[in-house]
């Protein structure tokens, strides 16, 4: 069934302010305290000057839309596994389901961290072999997003330091073998279709949520498209979009790390709202590894303010999180007849 156009997005309210932080700035005190301000008013905020070049990322750019351009029956010969691997065909994700009609109006592709059949690890959740385009269809595609998924995890162990010392906790206190070791590092790419959103009917690009992990890290074309919402219990909800900046990654705190700091830092919601244009962006979600043991901070807790949360083991969360959001698989078995 075609879906219909809307006649138009709900007007842009606001476009959000938010910090914007040099990772080649040598002075780490300014770097900290934008960072901790950010985390404490939203929970977003730019990163520039990352280390990754403007070139390259517009290789990935023009590389991810190579697959989203194939024909649909290509793309599901690398459907999405139980892993979450591989491609996610549209309306997959329902994040939002209170107020969506359907699943987000968006396409994405899983690639993670590649770990091989016969390794015992792969036993673990979120743990296994990559799924890839034939190298005769894309051409260089592996290559192109192997190496940015290993960049892109540089960049976010060079943000959790940051956050650390805004935690004040030790610099590494993140960026250490029990933690960000082998962390469940997940790069997604993501196309939005050229629909117009209507929130009084129910149709988003993406339905609001808050994310589920430690940090995600985004990569956005020029379309406008984010939106944020500063304080999730207001009524009426106040959404602002966030601009895209060119070269940078749009930097998010997930509800883990919430958790993880009491309820100090915010995981904030966020939404995709569609304008009648095509809209591409790369998200990387940086988690800490399967066996890492999440409880309160010790810079977080007072006796004032005591753990807000019990213990709990890192992939145990994030497995529920993803079942919650995600279609059951068996409802693609049609299309592998």
């Amino acid at each position: 069934m075609e879906s219909q156009k809307q006649s138009g997005p709900e007007p842009p309210i606001k476009v959000s302010t938010i910090n914007c932080i040099d990772l080649s700035n040598p002075d780490i005190g300014e770097s900290v305290a934008l960072l901790k301000q950010a985390c404490l008013d939203c929970g977003f905020f730019y990163v520039v000057n990352h280390g990754i070049s403007q070139e390259f990322m517009d290789e990935v750019f023009a590389q991810s839309k190579k697959f989203f351009y194939l024909p649909l029956n290509e793309k599901l010969k690398v459907l999405r596994n139980e892993k979450h691997r591989g491609y996610t065909p549209m309306f997959d994700e329902f994040l939002d389901p209170d107020n969506q009609v359907h699943g987000d109006y968006k396409e994405g592709y899983y690639i993670g961290v590649d770990v091989p059949e016969n390794d015992p690890e792969s036993e673990k959740p979120f743990n296994g072999p990559n799924v890839w385009p034939a190298d005769g269809v894309l051409p260089g595609w592996r290559q192109t997003m192997e190496k940015f998924h290993h960049e892109a995890l540089e960049v976010g162990k060079a943000v959790s330091r940051i956050i650390a010392l805004a935690l004040d906790l030790e610099v590494d206190f993140f960026d250490k073998p029990e933690v960000l070791g082998k962390p469940i590092a997940t790069l997604r790419l993501l196309h939005y279709e050229d629909q117009f959103s209507d929130p009084a009917k129910g149709i988003y690009g993406a339905g609001a949520h808050s994310d589920f992990g430690f940090i995600t890290l985004l990569a956005t074309d020029d379309v406008m498209g984010l939106q944020i919402c500063k304080d999730k219990d207001a009524k009426p909800q106040i959404w602002e979009y966030v601009t895209p900046i060119k070269g940078a990654f749009i930097v998010n705190l997930g509800d883990m790390l919430e958790r993880w700091s009491n309820c100090m830092f915010k995981s904030t919601l966020h939404r995709v709202l569609g304008n009648g244009q095509d809209r591409y962006s790369i998200a990387y979600f940086v988690e800490p590894n399967h066996d890492c043991l999440v409880e309160c901070l010790p810079t977080c807790k007072t006796e004032k303010s005591p753990p807000k949360f019990p213990q709990i083991r890192y992939s145990t969360y994030l497995s529920q999180r993803y079942k919650d959001t995600h279609a059951n698989l068996s409802v693609y078995d049609k299309h592998q007849a």
